[in-house]
């Protein structure tokens, strides 16, 4: 016997106008519209399904049905990855080359650098991945499929083509197949298409291909769920060859370079180049002017590990790490770590709209008569109806149920039942009521409307003619307008006598009035638009669901809809003109996958910092696609695994809130970047020209070596630095322009009282001995250690001073105070910088004890260069602006 050999005239072959993308797209396409016996006889499908044999050999041929995952990298190989950056290297280099021409200390120091830099970085980057990765497990679902003629529970992963899967409320469609048996089915594709509501479905192929597969009426997808009914269905595509699982295929490749990555190799890459001129120029002018080359060599290369940034990888993780557990407490999961940072330069977030903008939830929203006053009697009809209906209750009827919350006569009892199928798009309940036999008919506002031949308005009834369906069709159509999902309720009464009906009865109905459905608004959405365009982040909704649902919710949660566009409107643009919408619509509607991920791409390529935040698969590619993407733990798997960021609650207020944390990093990461940047310029200028002007070295390699220790030491409070508020009420983004600007005009100042310290020292302090006839090499080594403890003091301070010039644009100290650890960094550093050279240390880093006369002179410069620091940074951001 051959199960489809009764369904063969279901459906005719139908010329395919579609042409699929995927050729794994069309082979459903083309199973779907095909006859069932040829669509049985291709895939090899019989009554009792697939034996066990035949079962294990598909499993062999066409391997698990699951998804491409993105591999996660090994220990050996994820330390590889992370040693390959350039700024790594570069300190790698530093710390061979030291070790070779036997500084050892330099070797050893720079190398204790990398380590705790990308070791912190390593461990902190892992914890987080195990913990995501615990989030996600799930026990294997399971599937009951047809084996050797017997029901059977297999696996998900041990599903194959030409199956038969039996379906039923709340399973989960194992695969993409095609129905050859429906009965009130009713599937859940939100994951897959944004859609809301559910979607019916059946077993009848349609006449004509629809315009994507997503529309086709007789097929089930991977990723979608049953919400009420019974079906069967057989196995088309499985795994990677699934609707599905193509796009999980796609997330699988490298993730692309986001603005925090660039940013940071750009940074890099500038003072690498940096290092490399002024060094050489170094190296060059002390060989030359003392005749010492290795000296030479020693002192450039000492220049070299104090003006590297070794401290940046450090820096970074460590405010990457404090922004990540800062947010875990607030039930975020942060996947990668420099997701923080861009979470700060989103100033676009394309979000959807189900679960995000409302509650993702079918509510009983309106209950009116045909002319749109609230009417009691038609919510009780409404209720009677879902009430004393037998089969499986679906979520308009729960949603009606629980409205409604009524208490049943104890003499209203159920006569009849006419269910609900997809020809006639209603159903029908018979209940004894009042003495009289009354049918109550819900379904489809045109379907009820062609059964009534009277209409109901209060107490009174009147003929139904067609010159009158204008006018009675008017609440309907401002209801869906407003973007509800509207259903007719009709009635009719019978005598007592009669207790069996048939759908011949579903006629000469009264119309009553209507129902209608809404998935209703997040009371913390609205709040959260309302402070995220203060904040300067523009929201754009992407969505599969239809414009009228889509205006109207973002109605209710203030979002007012500028421009909206539909995907097959920008799938008729040009380049040009799809650059243009991209950037002036602020809703798009009825989009593919494929369409969130071209929006989100050209957002990014149009300079914008985009973070992306959904839940379904439909949303994974744009989820990878974006700076920052955005998921919740409900969301499907892998949602979840292309996202950077998991919620624990899909809130756009954790957004804003996330989005601060990371301005908050950003800019703490920027504090270290600009006073390392312009610190090292302006000792451009002090090296070059002590190295050429002075008889003997600036500074010695052991002190250059110390003071760049203790200055790093002094940026480690960084990360726990508090923030203006005024520097995170915009987003933050990487501009090397600036930084550049900044070093060029803040570096100068530092040079600037190195020279007026060059000068103190060796005219006031007669450091001028050194060249005076007749001195002996232990007086010319004795004033040549002042001079370089008297730099090496004033070098120190100002550099640590500048760290509260720079962290602010208030006036330090008095408007905006450093946080107490780095406070207490900073004025440590200080305090250790003004005691080594009366300290047991100093004969060992080469340091002589200063003149009291000094520190007066010291004292003056600091608040000198204080205040012209503070004032050159005020002018500079007035004219330039920047983070």
């Amino acid at each position: 016997m051959n199960l489809f050999r009764s369904f063969s005239s279901a459906a005719s072959p139908a010329k395919n106008k579609f042409a699929p993308q995927h050729e794994n797209e069309q082979h459903l396409l083309a199973n779907c519209i095909a006859p069932l016996a040829a669509m049985a006889a291709g895939l090899g499908v019989r009554y009792q399904g697939l034996t066990a044999q035949e079962a294990e050999q598909r499993l062999d041929r066409f391997g698990p049905n699951e998804l491409t995952r993105s591999q996660r990298l090994n220990v050996i190989m994820d330390l590889g990855h992370r040693l390959k950056s350039p700024l790594v290297i570069q300190l790698l280099v530093i710390a061979l080359v030291s070790a070779l021409i036997g500084e050892a200390k330099s070797s050893v120091i720079v190398g204790a650098m990398i380590a705790l830099s990308v070791g912190l970085s390593f461990i902190l980057d892992r914890r987080s991945g195990n913990a995501v990765e615990t989030l996600g497990k799930r026990v294997q679902s399971r599937t009951f499929v047809l084996r050797d003629g017997d029901e059977a529970e297999i696996k998900m992963s041990e599903v194959v083509p030409g199956d038969i899967v039996l379906l039923q409320a709340g399973s989960i469609v194992p695969a993409d197949l095609r129905l050859i048996a429906a009965k009130d089915f009713f599937v859940s594709e939100s994951a897959l298409t944004g859609e809301s509501m559910p979607v019916e479905k059946t077993s009848l192929a349609p006449a004509v291909a629809p315009p994507t597969v997503l529309e086709l009426p007789n097929a089930c997808f991977l990723g979608s769920s049953v919400i009420s009914g019974t079906a069967r269905g057989v196995v088309v595509n499985t795994g990677a060859r699934t609707v599905f699982g193509a796009i999980a295929e796609r997330l699988a490749d490298t993730r692309e370079e986001t603005s925090f990555d660039i940013g940071v190799r750009s940074f890099t890459w500038l003072m690498i180049r940096f290092m490399l001129v002024l060094v050489c120029a170094v190296f060059f002018i002390v060989g030359m002017t003392k005749g010492n080359w290795l000296e030479a060599l020693l002192f450039g290369l000492s220049v070299a590990v104090g003006l590297t940034p070794e401290m940046l990888p450090m820096i970074v993780t460590v405010n990457l790490a404090k922004g990540a557990l800062t947010m875990a407490g607030k039930k975020v999961i942060v996947k990668r770590l420099p997701s923080i940072q861009n979470f700060g330069a989103i100033d676009i977030l394309c979000t959807d709209k189900t679960g995000t903008l409302t509650q993702d939830k079918v509510v009983l929203e309106r209950h009116v008569d045909i002319v749109g006053h609230t009417s009691e009697e038609v919510l009780n009809y409404a209720f009677l109806n879902s009430y004393f209906q037998t089969g499986l209750r679906n979520l308009i009827d729960r949603a009606v149920i629980e409205f409604a919350n009524l208490e049943v006569d104890a003499n209203c009892r159920l006569v009849d039942e006419l269910p609900f199928d997809f020809q006639r798009r209603r159903m029908s309940v018979v209940v004894e009521y009042e003495g009289d036999h009354v049918l109550i008919c819900k379904g489809a506002v045109e379907e009820i409307y062609s059964c009534c031949s009277h209409y109901q308005i209060n107490e009174e009834i009147y003929p139904l003619i067609d010159l009158l369906r204008a006018d009675l069709f008017e609440e309907v159509d401002k209801l869906n307008a407003e973007g509800f999902r509207v259903l007719g309720i009709a009635y009719r009464e019978f005598s007592a006598e009669k207790s069996v009906f048939t759908v011949e009865d579903e006629s000469r109905l009264v119309l009553l009035g209507y129902i209608a459905f809404f998935d209703p608004p997040k009371v913390s959405a609205t709040e959260a638009l309302e402070i995220l365009p203060k904040a300067g982040v523009t929201v754009k909704v992407l969505t599969g669901d239809n414009g009228l649902i889509t205006r109207t919710v973002c109605r209710n949660v203030g979002l007012t809809v500028r421009h909206m566009i539909s995907g097959a409107e920008l799938a008729a643009l040009d380049q040009p003109q799809f650059s243009r919408a991209v950037q002036e619509c602020n809703v798009f509607v009825k989009l593919t996958p494929t369409q969130k991920e071209q929006i989100v791409r050209e957002l990014r390529r149009c300079g914008h910092v985009v973070g992306f935040m959904g839940d379904g698969i439909n949303d994974a590619p744009a989820l990878k696609a974006a700076d920052v993407g955005i998921s919740v733990d409900s969301a499907v798997d892998v949602a979840k695994e292309a996202a950077d960021i998991v919620l624990l609650e899909k809130s756009l207020l954790i957004l804003e809130e996330g989005i601060m944390e990371g301005r908050r990093v950003f800019a703490n990461i920027i504090k270290y970047i600009r006073m390392g940047s312009s610190s090292n310029f302006g000792n451009m200028f002090s090296v070059v020209g002590a190295s050429y002007l002075l008889p003997f070295l600036p500074m010695l390699p052991v002190q250059i070596l110390a003071n760049n220790l203790l200055y790093d030491f002094s940026q480690t409070g960084i990360p726990a630095d508090t923030v203006d508020e005024e520097q995170i009420a915009q987003p933050l983004k990487w501009n090397i322009d600036n930084i550049k600007r900044f070093m060029v005009w803040i570096g100068p100042i530092s040079s600037l009282f190195d020279y007026a310290t060059f000068a103190l020292m060796w005219f006031v302090f007669d450091c001028s001995q050194y060249l005076v006839p007749g001195t002996s090499p232990a007086q010319q080594e004795q004033w040549a250690r002042l001079f370089q403890t008297g730099w090496f003091v004033e070098s120190l301070l100002t550099q640590t001073l500048i760290v509260h010039i720079i962290r602010t644009r208030r006036i330090p100290f008095f408007q905006s105070s450093a946080s107490l650890p780095m406070t207490i960094t900073t004025l440590a550093v200080m305090a250790i910088g003004a005691w080594l050279p009366y300290s047991p240390f100093a004969d060992d880093l080469g340091l002589v004890a200063l003149p009291p006369a000094y520190w007066t002179w010291i004292a003056a410069f600091l608040v000198g260069y204080g205040v012209l620091a503070h004032g050159v940074k005020t002018w500079f951001f007035h004219r330039y602006g920047g983070n």
